[in-house]
């Protein structure tokens, strides 16, 4: 398989030196994979951070900016960083007003950010933890004791770093990234598996007329493969099994991601969101935003994922207010 790329062993390093020399407000801690905003730590605000393996890019560190992440700890392809580096992380974004860990559920990203917090709370660091967990596929994985934490971190990322930047204490931050965790749900699907740069060849093997639904981001299988389907019943599936877990009242209003997988040109994405609208459309649901792009990736995976957060007024505030970042920028 053609990658650009030099040694395997070297791509997460090569990586982040390449973004922090596109991106100059951002900085790297000296001898870790973690990157921070550069004017890290924010006098008089709480910070929010979050972190896992890396192949997903943008995220984590695509959204290190102001309005939304203060740090971002990047571990090896789909492997969590270590402790002592989200330790690292908590420590160097810290202004003693607390901080905010996003973690998305799987079991290595669980474990290693839950020792970072008590290292970092021994240092006298208030600390608190929030778990993503939207992926309605399935109750547990090979990755995970419980559903899955996906693409839906992003909204996570967004409504708690706006609450952070509008000068919410570590509760109320916390309470609002909770808030949007209990109201956001995604499925996901692929087309092609994806190829790790270590590994060099697809990691699991799927026909030229077989898609797989039920996909996580790790390039794991899906929950069921199924016959090649039109871009409609596609989005028909995935849209249904998250409305369905939703349960979604007529009237209510929400805020929808059609994100790419990582190797889905956009103009196919397009033709899903078109879709997912329909369907809302049908079910009396409002869309008060769309969101349509590569948020949350699976390397060079082609497929996508739907998610659905429910939204109030409070929600509309937070995801409407200013930020910038690498990956995402939302104007006043």
């Amino acid at each position: 398989m053609k990658k650009l790329i030099n040694e395997p062993s070297a791509v997460v390093d090569e990586m982040l030196d390449g973004m922090v020399a596109a991106h100059p407000e951002l900085r790297r801690l000296d001898g870790t994979s973690v990157l921070v905003r550069d004017d890290a730590p924010v006098d008089g605000k709480v910070a929010v951070v979050s972190g896992g393996g890396s192949g997903h890019e943008p995220t984590h560190a695509g959204y290190l900016g102001e309005g939304m992440l203060d740090g971002a700890a990047a571990g090896e392809v789909f492997t969590s960083p270590t402790a002592d580096q989200i330790d690292e992380m908590i420590q160097a974004t810290d202004a003693g007003e607390g901080v905010l860990c996003v973690v998305k559920n799987y079991e290595g990203d669980v474990m290693n950010f839950d020792t970072a917090a008590e290292m970092a709370s021994m240092e006298g660091v208030e600390v608190e933890q929030v778990v993503v967990n939207d992926d309605v596929s399935v109750e547990d994985s090979l990755y995970t004791s419980g559903r899955r934490g996906v693409a839906g971190t992003i909204f996570v990322h967004k409504c708690a770093g706006a609450k952070a930047a509008a000068g919410g204490d570590l509760g109320e931050v916390t309470a609002v990234a909770e808030k949007v965790i209990d109201n956001v749900r995604t499925m996901g699907m692929a087309l092609t598996s994806c190829v790790t740069p270590d590994k060099g060849e697809p990691t699991f093997d799927l026909g030229e007329d077989e898609i797989e639904l039920g996909i996580g981001i790790h390039g794991e299988p899906g929950t069921e493969r199924a016959d090649i389907m039109s871009a409609d019943e596609i989005t028909e599936h995935l849209t249904e099994n998250v409305l369905s877990d939703l349960e979604l009242d007529e009237g209510e209003e929400v805020v929808t991601m059609v994100n790419g997988m990582g190797g889905t040109p956009l103009s196919e994405l397009y033709i899903v969101n078109r879709k997912l609208q329909s369907i809302l459309d049908d079910h009396g649901v409002e869309t008060w935003d769309a969101w349509v792009g590569d948020y949350m990736t699976s390397l060079d995976m082609m497929g996508c994922s739907v998610s659905v957060l429910r939204v109030d007024d409070e929600l509309k505030t937070l995801l409407g207010a200013p930020a910038e970042t690498p990956a995402l920028t939302v104007s006043e």
